[in-house]
């Protein structure tokens, strides 16, 4: 009978049918045999079979030379690649630094004095109706860019997608320099998030596209160290602003946002697009010229271009399989759902420890009772252990340390410390300077831990957990969860952090799964075979089946 289909499954655990669907007659082929069978060409819908054999083993091949590869061995195989990835999550320490500014103007004397209101004891304040309404307006902003992102970046190209993001930033920055009043304000936190949220995901999933696995913890989770870069120039900024009694002394931190779009611009310009993206659109060709700007094959005799396109084939391929469609319904079909939801509370998980606490330090400082330089002085120390955190966290990955281990014990350093903080607040009214400092020092070891675990780990877990067809979606989701959450604990004001906390440690023992060393592909399998999580780490999988492919024939009557 002819050879009517070939369903190209790399593996015959993938073959999977609808319900009600016959079940087909199907011929089982060792590769040697197909090679001989002389199956027309004509026959073969995407591949011939000799081709397909090939495709296969430089997958395969593809994926030992990853698993191979020493962090040594991908910092001098990959230095072009690390080098566009740090430039393009640059883009993320933009808004670090509005949301330094914006959360830590609230205890800023001469920004209160113009957009505040006047108390009965003679001060100005910001009523914390408007001090929610800016930082959420900044949030509901970058859910519009986020789902924005999830359509621009998968037609146009993530290159394209950023640049058209710096130049809208640019523009919105005017207002920010010129508002009359705290409305004007209000209008561009929430324009100036559109372009934020787009920055939010297309940073983390450019990271874990243009790099090896064993590169992809550091780059991804760099994003991280881009967001406390930003916080700390923006409260440098403003601390060295303390001294002046102008209105330059809070217009000069908002005009200088336009030092970041330009050299940005300028550099993702000449930035190679991801690898991933062009094979998804069946730009192969494309694919290998991209992969080639990004490496640095000289140095490494075991890295094959051919072998590596092939293996991101072979994953896009798969996943296509395992998932029909590539829209937002698709997150929350089959297994799909599962890494959806874990993706989503992973990022939430950062707002339930403490994180949107964490953003009002200086106004939260003062009203413990420091006075306005000594907040500004332990929020650049927080700002400060936030970057030195995630080198450390660096430091613990490269001693083999997982994901799952660090986001996991760090959540219990995290609850433990945010309960302590609470009991500080018993501390009788006698003793307030005393427990005020206190304070302080116990949201530095907040920090600390917060940026060795949860606040670093969280970015590489969902580049990592999303599928490739479906990351930007998945990502944008997580994301979408993680702005409303962040809304929610305004609004709280941090009431029941710990004891929140300590149901998100729950949640991660029982639910995130350990990522660390796998290729895309083998998570994809992981996931389809629906392994527990807390067996991920010791599950064997062989993600590039080379014995078999497995062809549906009709036999005619």
């Amino acid at each position: 009978a002819p050879v009517t289909r070939l369903y190209d499954y790399f593996f015959s655990s993938c073959s999977h049918l609808k319900p009600g669907t016959p079940t087909p007659k199907r011929t089982v082929m060792a590769k040697d045999d197909i090679l001989s069978a002389g199956t027309a060409l004509a026959d073969i819908e995407r591949h011939g079979s000799a081709s397909m054999a090939k495709a296969t083993n430089n997958a395969k091949s593809g994926a030992e030379s990853e698993h191979r590869m020493t962090l040594l061995q991908g910092i001098r195989t990959y230095p072009k690649a690390i080098a566009w990835s740090v430039l393009i999550s640059t883009c993320i320490a933009m808004e670090g630094y509005d949301i330094s500014l914006v959360n830590n103007f609230y205890a800023f004397p001469q920004f209160t004095r113009k957009y505040g209101e006047l108390t009965s004891d003679g001060s100005y304040e910001v009523t914390a109706a408007w001090q929610a309404g800016l930082s959420n307006g900044a949030y509901c902003g970058e859910i519009i860019g986020l789902f924005i992102n999830g359509w621009a970046s998968e037609r146009f190209g993530y290159r394209y997608t950023i640049m058209t993001s710096l130049a809208l930033i640019t523009a919105f920055t005017a207002i920010f320099f010129t508002a009359p009043n705290i409305q004007s304000l209000l209008a561009a936190e929430i324009l100036a998030g559109v372009p934020w949220g787009i920055f939010q995901t297309l940073t983390v999933t450019y990271a874990s596209e243009v790099c090896p696995v064993v590169l992809r913890g550091y780059l991804t989770s760099y994003v991280n160290f881009c967001w406390g870069l930003g916080q700390l120039v923006g409260i440098g900024v403003i601390k060295s602003m303390l001294n002046r009694d102008d209105q330059w002394s809070y217009k000069i931190p908002y005009g200088l946002q336009w030092m970041w779009p330009v050299p940005l611009f300028v550099g993702i310009f000449l930035a190679p697009e991801s690898p991933w993206w062009l094979v998804r659109k069946n730009r192969d060709e494309d694919a290998k010229k991209a992969l080639l700007r990004l490496t640095n094959p000289d140095r490494n005799v075991d890295f094959n271009a051919d072998e590596t396109i092939a293996m991101i084939r072979h994953t896009t391929d798969l996943e296509a399989k395992l998932s029909e469609g590539a829209s937002y319904f698709d997150c929350f079909k089959g297994t799909n759902l599962r890494r959806t939801e874990i993706v989503c509370l992973v990022w939430a998980i950062q707002n339930l420890s403490g994180n949107s606490f964490s953003n009002y330090s200086t106004y939260f400082l003062e009203q413990a009772g420091l006075s306005a330089s000594n907040s500004y002085s332990f929020a650049m120390g927080q700002y400060g252990i936030n970057m030195v955190g995630v080198l450390g966290a660096w430091l613990l990955m490269s001693f083999g340390i997982g994901r799952r281990t660090l986001y996991l014990y760090g959540l219990c350093g995290l609850c433990t410390i945010l309960v302590l903080i609470g009991f500080l607040g018993l501390v009788p009214s006698t003793h307030k300077d005393q427990a005020s400092l206190a304070t302080g020092s116990m949201m530095l070891c907040w920090a600390l831990f917060y940026q060795l675990s949860v606040g670093t780990v969280a970015y590489s877990l969902v580049a990592e957990i999303s599928t490739r067809r479906l990351q930007i979606k998945t990502v944008v989701l997580g994301r979408i969860l993680y702005n409303v959450v962040a809304i929610i604990c305004v609004i709280m004001q941090g009431s029941s952090g710990g004891g929140i906390c300590f149901l998100c440690v729950v949640y991660t023992f029982f639910r995130v799964p350990e990522t660390t060393g796998r290729t895309f592909a083998e998570l994809d399998m992981l996931f389809e075979e629906k392994v527990s999580a807390r067996k991920f780490a010791s599950t064997q999988v062989e993600a590039y089946e080379d014995q078999v492919e497995v062809f549906e024939h009709t036999v005619k009557e």
